[in-house]
Order: structure tokens, then sequence, then C-alpha cells
């Protein structure tokens, strides 16, 4: 595991417990060039609200604490 990946995993368990809160849970699949690759899980997965949490919640702080990440993208 490389240092961008360990920055990425502890922004995610950082938020992981508010995800969790509403039912849902947050996997990392893939960092690909400067873009994290997420999948959405439990009541996350078919909530309509979830582009906006990934978008204003999630990559905001990912972004803030890796400055060398560039988007996070919601996967299957």
């Amino acid at each position: 595991m490389n240092e961008t990946e360990k920055k990425v995993k502890a922004a995610l368990d950082e938020i992981r417990p508010r995800i969790q809160a509403d039912g849902g849970n947050i996997e990392l699949v893939a960092i690909e060039k400067g873009t994290v690759k997420v999948r959405l899980q439990g009541a996350c997965a078919g909530c309509p609200m979830a582009a906006l949490t990934l978008k204003q919640g999630v990559e905001r702080h990912i972004k803030n604490r890796v400055p060398e990440i560039r988007s996070v993208e919601a996967v299957q």
C-alpha cells in the first residue's frame, strides 16, 4: 500500500461514521490517476442524495486531506 492509499483510507475512516449513521457504508475500490473509486453500500447505494454526498461530502473531505486527489467517483 502506497502513501496516497494510506491517506485516502484514513480520510474515508474519518467520514465513515457519518455515512454509517445513515445506514450506509463506503468502500475504497481503487485509486487511478488521481481519481478515487469508491463503492457506496447499504442505504447509500440506492439513495437519491448519494451523488451529492459523494461530491460535496466525500470528495471534498478526501481532497482536503489528500491534495493529489483530483476527484472521487462511485463504481458498482
